[in-house]
């Protein structure tokens, strides 16, 4: 039994880190896999490597990970699980309509992969996943920037990944440099991201989670759409085996200093960008 027995109702907008009084787990309901997802926040320093704008995290800095207590994280995750799949956790906590346990999702307040160990990590979950008897249907998502995949502890952790039905969601809302300052507070070069994608991709099934949204009221320009666009192609064009594309808008509040300065763009609007990353031949979810 975890310690979350206030009888809250999740819902799509509320991702406290915090609902399950634990330090590492915690419940969402997905909006994007339209079920439960037990987070697994490895950053809980708030700190993360890049510097989104629509970031929800408050009192974000930058940094690393640190260390985790892998035996707290065996107890938290195998506690909470086995009261989500045989206690009453989905009856107290969650919407009828979205009492399925989706996933395992490893995401948080930062870049789980910048965390000394990941490829432990993995295999805890590996084996907790093994303990409580979690469907093989139940996916582990790594939900990442990608930013480190060059890394041998991270390419380790996608190899134990795998395994136990991995996938990766590998961030990319900008394919220019000056895109990619503006929305995630990183210059690093696209070079790197093609490369780091191709390893992310070749490891286990990797989709692109890309995050459209206006600034100042303007949508992406057509020169960031064009790149973007072109970009997937070239990478489709050199065989990286992408899954396809998570399109998702502005649904929670940010947390960051430029948030008066962002909105969301209208459904029709991710839909026709959807219809043209479709016709590269790759399949596109829209969440608005």
């Amino acid at each position: 039994m975890t310690e979350n027995t206030t009888g809250r109702r999740l819902t799509v907008v509320n991702h406290d880190r915090a609902a399950a009084g634990l330090t590492y787990v915690y419940p969402v309901v997905s909006r994007r896999a339209g079920g439960v997802s037990v987070g697994v926040n490895l950053n809980v320093n708030n700190a993360c490597n890049w510097k989104c704008i629509y970031c929800q995290v408050p009192n974000l800095k930058r940094g690393a990970a640190p260390p985790v207590d892998l035996m707290k994280l065996r107890s938290e995750l195998t506690g909470f699980l086995r009261d989500v799949i045989d206690g009453d956790f989905m009856q107290r906590c969650v919407p009828e309509q979205a009492r399925r346990l989706n996933d395992i999702a490893l995401s948080g307040n930062g870049e789980p992969t910048s965390t000394p160990g990941f490829a432990s990590v993995i295999e805890v979950i590996g084996e907790v996943r093994h303990a409580v008897s979690v469907g093989a249907e139940v996916k582990t998502v790594l939900i990442t920037n990608g930013s480190l995949t060059h890394q041998r502890e991270v390419r380790e952790g996608l190899r134990r990944l795998q395994p136990i039905n991995g996938e990766v969601w590998f961030k990319l809302d900008s394919a220019t440099r000056e895109g990619m300052l503006r929305m995630n507070g990183t210059r690093i070069g696209l070079t790197r991201v093609a490369r780091n994608l191709a390893i992310a991709a070749n490891a286990c099934p990797t989709w692109i989670q890309t995050c459209v949204l206006a600034i100042d009221g303007d949508a992406p320009s057509n020169t960031e759409q064009s790149a973007y666009l072109e970009f997937i192609a070239e990478q489709l064009a050199q065989g990286v085996p992408i899954r396809g594309v998570l399109l998702y808008g502005l649904a929670r509040q940010s947390y960051q200093p430029e948030a008066d300065r962002l909105s969301s763009l209208p459904p029709s609007w991710l839909e026709a960008y959807a219809e043209r990353i479709r016709a590269l031949g790759l399949p596109v979810k829209v969440t608005p």
